[in-house]
């Protein structure tokens, strides 16, 4: 994987192969960091990224300036390598090793941008139960926005809070907001 702009652009990072992910594609990291550009500063900005895997987004966010980034994964292997890679390159980005949902019903800050890339065999109502934790506890800035990538066969414009959602071959990024009142 590599880091696509900022501070540690056109950084290669070599993740264990024995690490349960699927990282985010570039073509669709670099669509997703093109649409948010426009709408967020980064020095400004908050960062949640669930399923963090290797840490290929909080790494991205953190090369572009973001400080306040916290990486949740179940996999204590993911969490070791985002801490030895984050400390390698001097990113604040803290970590907490849990299960994301055990994670969302008890916690209580508060993020501009929560990214979620979960398993793409994640069922329908565990997407479901994470949005709904994300917004009856109020982690979500009133402006911020929560992104899902989930396969393509998997539809989430039923949920509550959907906004819209943009497709990148096999994957797609679906965003949810707060209702406009």
């Amino acid at each position: 994987m590599r880091i696509i702009s900022g501070k540690y652009g056109g950084r290669r990072i070599r993740a264990p192969k024995n690490l349960p992910v699927r990282p985010t594609t570039d073509r669709v990291k670099e669509a997703l960091f093109n649409i948010f550009n426009n709408r967020f500063v980064w020095k400004e900005s908050s960062v949640l990224d669930l399923y963090a895997g290797t840490g290929n987004i909080s790494f991205e966010f953190a090369s572009r300036g973001v400080e306040q980034i916290t990486s949740v994964d179940k996999d204590f292997g993911c969490i070791r390598f985002i801490n030895t890679v984050s400390k390698d390159l001097g990113m604040q980005i803290s970590t907490e090793k849990r299960d994301v949902l055990r994670f969302l019903e008890k916690h209580s800050g508060q993020y501009n941008i929560i990214f979620a890339d979960p398993p793409y065999a994640i069922e329908l109502t565990e997407l479901e139960k994470l949005v709904n934790l994300v917004f009856e506890n109020t982690l979500l800035s009133d402006d911020g926005t929560l992104v899902i990538e989930h396969d393509k066969r998997m539809k989430l414009a039923g949920l509550p809070n959907y906004a819209t959602s943009r497709t990148y071959g096999g994957s797609v990024l679906s965003f949810f907001e707060h209702s406009i009142k």
